[in-house]
């Protein structure tokens, strides 16, 4: 099953990017070496800033986000 993979974004392009391109969707914080392996031959990539051209970052992004105490 092909999926979309949404990478970078931070606001409400990701709902427009979402409206026209669908799921099933990952979404990835930013472009990095583990969001690189994860996408598949016929899957699609979204990037709000850029392209597939681009380095990946030497860290990969975080899971999630935890709160700080």
């Amino acid at each position: 099953m092909r999926c979309i993979h949404y990478v970078g974004f931070r606001d409400d392009r990701y709902w427009n990017a979402r409206r026209i391109w669908g799921g099933p969707a990952f979404v990835h914080r930013w472009w990095d070496k583990r969001a690189k392996r994860e996408i598949a031959p016929d899957d699609v990539v979204i990037f709000a800033e850029g392209d597939w051209t681009q380095e990946p970052s030497r860290y990969n992004a975080p899971d999630l986000d935890e709160p700080s105490a």
